[in-house]
């Protein structure tokens, strides 16, 4: 997908201003333990990806989602307040898998590395 300037300007500030409404203006239990880490714009600019990870396991993950969905509203209406752009996107919250994807990698690694140690001796 062919990257647009515009685009990341408004993907940052998206991301930035999600992060704060999660840190200042939230107060769902559901939401204390996420963290986003990225956001991603679609190409007309009228929808916002946003990935998120949660400290914690599966259920906390359940939890996190119907947290961000009940919550969409009230963080695209505070977005909105603080960006100050004329058309706010939709905000769309997707788990990032990526870093349980990476932590799988490593531990796959470290059980061949380990393996590995075991036959030479």
């Amino acid at each position: 997908m062919k990257s647009y300037p515009r685009a990341e300007r408004i993907s940052k500030a998206v991301q930035r201003e999600v992060s704060a409404v999660l840190s200042k203006g939230l107060r769902d239990p559901r939401l204390e333990m996420t963290t986003i880490t990225g956001v991603r714009m679609s190409s007309d600019l009228t929808t916002a990806f946003v990935y998120y990870i949660v400290n914690g396991d599966d259920q906390d993950k359940k939890a996190a989602a119907e947290g961000f969905k009940s919550a969409g509203g009230f963080i695209k209406r505070k977005l909105a307040k603080n960006l100050k752009m004329k058309y706010m996107p939709d905000l769309l919250f997707y788990y990032d898998e990526s870093i349980d994807y990476g932590e799988n990698i490593d531990r796959v690694l470290e059980s061949l590395k380990s393996d590995h140690v075991q036959d030479d001796q």
